[in-house]
Parts: C-alpha cells; sequence; structure tokens
C-alpha cells in the first residue's frame, strides 16, 4: 500500500497538468522532498520514515505548518518533525 501511495504521490507531483494550483503542487513537492531528507538523517528507509512520521503526528505538522517549514533550511525543518515525533512519543 505504501509504495501504491507514494508512487501516486511522486506522479502527481511531477504531473503539472493534474495540479493546477501552485500552492498545492509545491506543497506536494516539498512533502515529498523532505520525507527522504528526514529518512535519510535518522537512518530509516523512506517508507519507514513516512510510517514513523505518520505515527507520531509529524505528517500532520508536515502538512499543516509546511509553508513555513519550507522557508527554513531542510536541516531544521527535519529537526522540527524529529521534535514534533518525540513529543508525541517517538523514541528513534
Amino acid at each position: 500500500m505504501y509504495n501504491f501511495a507514494y508512487r501516486t504521490l511522486i506522479y502527481i507531483v511531477m504531473n503539472t497538468n493534474i495540479i493546477k494550483d501552485n500552492e498545492k503542487r509545491n506543497k506536494l513537492r516539498y512533502i515529498t522532498y523532505i520525507i527522504p531528507k528526514f529518512s535519510d538523517a535518522y537512518k530509516m528507509d523512506r517508507k519507514e520514515g513516512y510510517l514513523y512520521l505518520k505515527k507520531y503526528g509529524g505528517l500532520d505538522f508536515l502538512f499543516k505548518h509546511w509553508w513555513a517549514l519550507h522557508t527554513d533550511s531542510p536541516f531544521w525543518a527535519v529537526r522540527s518533525l524529529y521534535n514534533i515525533c518525540y513529543q508525541n512519543g517517538g523514541a528513534k
């Protein structure tokens, strides 16, 4: 299920004809960019990183605050996601 959902998300991001709204397109591009960065930073594969963010509230935080996070360095965005997950019970 994860592979299908992630590949579908990547396809939608790359195909600019599907999403006409620039803000939505930019949001999806950023989210598909930062999840692998988070996974690499904490030595997880992409699936594990995605599921970790989803389980501990990082994905909700990312969807809600992507606009502020994308203006900062990826390092600080990843660190913010880690802090949110840690506060919600994540320990990895």
